[in-house]
């Protein structure tokens, strides 16, 4: 067996393959990045051909510089969650766009089945809101919607975008592929019953969505299926959700651990055991990964606008020319002049749950400057951790610390703006690229490198600490701006 983990990042914004280590060390990388389409308002879509042949060739090129198949020993994939793909199971292609996690064309559905008294049922048997976030209602609707998806009948094939990959990869001339998901990215749908792991007949009927279009919900380590298209055999061993993934590569692993990812969104697991989480103020339960049949749970707090938000700082609104400009322009002034950003592009998440918010940029003068408009872009996020860390003391999961990680915090002066509004110590590790150092210990797990996730967690390495050094009555102020800034956002 080899000794190098292959790891397929299929991001949001762009997919990876990048060669890790047994003790952690990044070997080499490649990516891509991926097309965005945005149709009409609210809705957001991916080719799903584009995911999978950038994904391939990224993965092609990092075996070949492994030096050859028989230099890997295992695949883990790790993926944007909730997105949705469509193909042909005889074909093996796409029947329609890929529905993104950010899409909220569903918003009416939702809203629909919230004043028609389903949410409290929902929430209670899957840990999930209504929201058009989750996948169920993006399945929903393209089966009534798109004639190709619709018209495909037992051809039709349905999953998330791990779904899919592994079922290209498996996939040769004279068969289909596996048709697969892991109970982590399974408890992401609102069509998997969290304590039992299994597609629930409840929920199926109330979105009205035929169980055999689903794939079958399996271990996230483990040998889920093998390769053969990068000239030899190679087993897939690990899957998971970018957060599920990045809790485990945060080492996430005892209860009330907490890790924070600041990619496209923002997302904040504590880690549950193998309790089954409940909110009473608006979080998510969800599965934080399944091995050998048992299921390691966590509650969530989901932000839907992070790193996208520079993304628009710099491309729409040309008030930077790099994300890595924002620091900088920060630090320029001595604070944000009264600016506040409410970052709700594609609607607010946690704890609010607005599909139909949008953002707001308030307290402008005379005074305030392109600095202070980005710098109250950085203050949104440690503003938005602090909203989800109320939430989760109320529903008794404090935070005492706090793991960061994803490509936002390799910026300083946001990773000491979130200790200070936190009034926490926040660990950043070496290597931030978490969720596909999670998705190397569930493969290194699923083929035998490893015996247990505990073991895996090794390969974190070094961390950098951020200690909170500001005073009450300037976090008190900041807080009360925000809060304002946030009333006037979900009133609009």
């Amino acid at each position: 067996m080899g000794e190098i983990l292959l790891v397929i990042d299929a991001g949001t914004t762009s997919t990876r393959a990048m060669l890790i280590a047994r003790d952690g060390r990044c070997l080499g990388s490649k990516g891509a990045e991926l097309t965005q389409s945005y149709p009409a308002p609210g809705r957001v879509e991916h080719d799903p051909a584009e995911i999978w042949t950038k994904s391939r060739d990224c993965a092609a090129a990092m075996v070949a510089q492994a030096g050859g198949a028989d230099r890997i020993a295992a695949i883990g994939i790790t993926n944007q969650r909730e997105t949705v793909v469509f193909w042909d199971r005889t074909t093996g292609e796409p029947l329609a766009p890929a529905i993104v996690w950010q899409d909220r064309r569903t918003a009416d559905t939702c809203q629909r089945l919230k004043e028609a008294g389903e949410e409290a049922s929902v929430q209670a048997r899957t840990g999930l809101l209504l929201d058009p976030y989750f996948s169920a209602t993006k399945i929903a609707w393209a089966l009534r919607e798109w004639p190709a998806v619709r018209g495909a009948g037992n051809r039709l094939a349905v999953g998330t975008v791990e779904s899919w990959l592994v079922w290209k990869l498996t996939a040769n001339e004279s068969r289909g592929g596996a048709h697969v998901t892991d109970a982590a990215n399974a408890s992401r749908t609102l069509l998997m019953g969290l304590g039992s792991g299994q597609w629930d007949d409840g929920l199926l009927a109330l979105f009205d969505v035929p169980r055999g279009i689903l794939p079958d919900i399996v271990d996230s380590a483990g040998e889920i299926g093998r390769t053969t298209l990068f000239g030899g055999s190679i087993p897939i061993c690990g899957l998971a959700g970018d957060q599920q993934a990045a809790t485990i590569g945060q080492a996430c692993l005892e209860p009330g651990a907490t890790k924070a990812t600041f990619g496209t969104g923002a997302f904040v697991l504590t880690q549950y055991g193998d309790r089954l989480p409940a909110s009473r103020h608006r979080l998510l339960a969800t599965v934080a990964w399944q091995i050998a049949g048992k299921r390691a749970y966590a509650l969530e707090g989901s932000v839907f606008v992070a790193g996208s938000l520079m993304q628009w700082l710099r491309d729409a609104v040309g008030l930077i020319d790099a994300a890595g400009d924002s620091a900088a322009l920060a630090s320029s002034v001595v604070d944000n002049g009264g600016v506040y950003l409410v970052p709700a592009l594609a609607g607010i998440g946690a704890p609010y749950w607005q599909p139909e918010a949008r953002a707001t940029l308030s307290g402008l003068s005379f005074g305030a400057t392109r600095a202070h408009i980005v710098r109250a872009a950085l203050e949104a996020m440690a503003h938005q951790a602090h909203d989800l860390k109320r939430a989760f003391a109320a529903d008794g999961a404090d935070w005492s610390a706090l793991r960061i990680d994803g490509g936002m915090v390799a910026n300083d002066w946001m990773a000491q703006d979130l200790a200070d509004m936190l009034a926490i110590p926040v660990e950043r590790p070496a290597f931030i690229e978490t969720t596909a150092l999670g998705a190397a210990m569930l493969a290194g797990v699923g083929c035998g490198m490893f015996a247990s996730l505990a073991e895996a967690a090794t390969m974190r390495g070094p961390v950098t600490m951020f200690q909170p050094a500001m005073d009450d009555v300037t976090r008190g102020r900041r807080l009360m701006g925000w809060a304002d800034a946030i009333r006037r956002t979900l009133a609009s």
